[in-house]
C-alpha cells in the first residue's frame, strides 16, 4: 500500500511539472509571436518606438510671432513646467523669451577653448535654453547677458489652446517671478485657482482662474528660510483633496510640507541627508518632485540626489522605497501619479520618460534625445488632459510638446488621464 501510494505521489507531481512547463513554453511562444512583447502599438509592421505610444503633435505649440505682436525673431525660453486644465487651454511656466535661431550657422573651430574643438557640432542643439537667460533677481547683474537682444524677461505665464494658438498672456504678473518652476489647478477646486510654484523667489503664488487676482501667498518672496512663514526653494505642489496639498520643499531646504488650502501648516518632515548614496528613511537631499495617490493616500516623494523615490503616508510616516538606477546616467526631475495608478518620471539623464507601478516595478520607458519635434532634452514638467493627451515642458530644449495618442497603441503604456475631480 506504501509503495502505491508513492507512486500516486511521484505520478501526480510529474504531471504538475510537465503542466507547468507547458504552461511556460506557452507563455514563451506567445511572446515569439510578432507583434507581441513590448512593443507599444501590438501587430506593427516596421518602425520603432520612438516617442513610444504616441505621436508628436508637430507645430504645437505654434510659433509666438504667430499670436503675439512684436514677437517676430523671438521664442520660447526655459519651459519649467505645463499643466493641461482642458485641451483648450494649457498653461505655460518659463523664464522670459530667447531670441529665435533661425539658420545653424556654419562650424567654426574654437582654438581658445581646447584643442580640435569646434561649434556647432553636427546633430547638436545649438542652444541650451537652461544657460540662456538669468533668473529674475539677476536680470541687472553684470556677465548676465544683454537684456533685449540675448533675452527678454516677458510673458512668464502663457495660455494655449488646442490649436496651439496663444490665447492668454499673465505678462501682468511678469514682475513677481524669479524662477516659475511649477503650475498647477487642484482638481477639487471648483473655481479651479491656478497656484504657481517659484523655486528661486521662496513662494507659492495662488491666482483666480483668469489670473486677474494674486489671493494667496505661501513663503515670504525674496526671503529664504525654513520657518513657518519662509521656504527655501521649493519646487513641486500637489493635491490630495480638497482641503489638503503637499509642497517639496525643495532644492536647498529637506522637508515636505502639508497644508490646507487657506495656507495653514498641517504637518512636516524631512532631514538633510548625505548624498550621493543617503538609505535612510525620511532623509533626503533635492526634494524635486512630489505625487500623491487620493486613493490610498500615499505621499511620493523625489529624493533626486538619492536616485529613490521614497513613499510615505499621509501625515508623513515612512512605508517604502524603491530606487531609479545608477546616478550618472539617471537624473529624474519630476514625476507624477495618474488617474491609471502608475508613477511617470521624467529622466533628464537617459531623456526617456519611465513608468512604474505604486510598488516601483518597472513597466515601460521611451523617449529620444534630440531638438527634432517630440525630441527630449531635460524634460522638467508634464502633464495629461482629460482626452489622453500628454504634454511636456523641456528646461534645455526650451519648448513644451504635445503628443497625442497613436491609433492601437497598448492603453498599458499610456500615461494616464488626470485624478478625476469636481470640473
Amino acid at each position: 500500500m506504501n509503495k502505491r501510494l508513492r507512486l500516486i505521489v511521484a505520478v501526480c507531481a510529474g504531471l504538475v511539472v510537465i503542466v507547468l512547463l507547458a504552461s511556460r513554453m506557452g507563455s514563451t511562444q506567445e511572446q515569439m509571436q510578432p507583434g507581441a512583447g513590448f512593443a507599444a502599438v501590438p501587430g506593427m509592421k516596421g518602425g520603432q518606438d520612438i516617442f513610444g505610444p504616441y505621436e508628436v503633435v508637430e507645430n504645437w505649440p505654434k510659433p509666438m510671432s504667430e499670436s503675439l505682436p512684436g514677437h517676430e525673431g523671438w521664442t520660447y525660453s526655459v519651459t519649467m513646467d505645463v499643466f493641461a486644465e482642458s485641451p483648450d487651454r494649457v498653461f505655460l511656466v518659463q523664464k522670459g523669451e530667447l531670441p529665435l535661431i533661425e539658420q545653424r550657422p556654419r562650424s567654426v573651430w574654437l582654438p581658445e577653448l581646447g584643442a580640435g574643438l569646434q561649434f556647432p557640432n553636427f546633430r547638436l542643439p545649438l542652444r541650451q535654453a537652461g544657460a540662456s537667460i538669468p533668473n529674475g533677481d539677476q536680470l541687472e547683474a553684470e556677465g548676465r547677458g544683454r537684456p533685449g537682444i540675448d533675452w527678454r524677461w516677458e510673458h512668464c505665464v502663457l495660455v494655449i489652446d488646442r490649436e496651439g494658438n496663444i490665447i492668454e498672456e499673465w505678462t501682468q504678473w511678469d514682475h513677481l517671478w524669479y524662477r516659475p518652476h511649477d503650475v498647477e489647478i487642484s482638481p477639487y477646486d471648483p473655481e479651479k485657482h491656478v497656484w504657481i510654484v517659484d523655486a528661486d523667489g521662496h513662494m507659492v503664488h495662488k491666482f483666480t482662474n483668469d489670473g486677474k487676482e494674486l489671493v494667496l501667498t505661501l513663503g515670504t518672496p525674496g526671503e529664504p528660510g525654513m520657518d513657518d512663514t519662509h521656504l527655501r526653494r521649493p519646487t513641486f505642489l500637489v493635491f490630495m483633496d480638497a482641503n489638503t496639498m503637499y509642497l517639496a520643499d525643495g532644492y536647498d531646504n529637506t522637508r515636505v510640507i502639508k497644508y490646507d488650502m487657506d495656507g495653514n501648516i498641517l504637518a512636516q518632515w524631512g532631514e538633510k541627508g548625505n548624498p550621493p548614496n543617503e538609505t535612510r528613511p525620511g532623509y533626503w537631499n533635492n526634494v524635486h518632485g512630489i505625487a500623491v495617490d487620493p486613493t490610498t493616500r500615499r505621499v511620493y516623494v523625489n529624493d533626486r540626489n538619492n536616485s529613490r523615490v521614497q513613499v510615505f503616508d499621509e501625515d508623513g510616516n515612512y512605508l517604502s522605497e524603491w530606487n531609479f538606477g545608477p546616478r550618472p546616467p539617471m537624473d529624474i526631475h519630476s514625476f507624477i501619479v495618474t488617474s491609471d495608478q502608475k508613477l511617470w518620471a521624467a529622466d533628464q539623464g537617459t531623456h526617456k520618460i519611465l513608468g512604474y507601478d505604486l510598488d516601483g516595478h518597472f513597466l515601460y520607458s521611451w523617449g529620444s534625445w534630440g531638438e527634432y519635434p517630440g525630441g527630449m532634452w531635460g524634460v522638467h514638467g508634464m502633464s495629461t488632459d482629460n482626452e489622453g493627451n500628454f504634454y511636456t515642458a523641456s528646461v534645455n530644449n526650451g519648448r513644451i510638446q504635445k503628443f497625442r495618442p497613436r491609433e492601437g497603441a497598448n492603453p498599458e503604456f499610456l500615461v494616464g488621464k488626470p485624478w478625476p475631480g469636481v470640473w
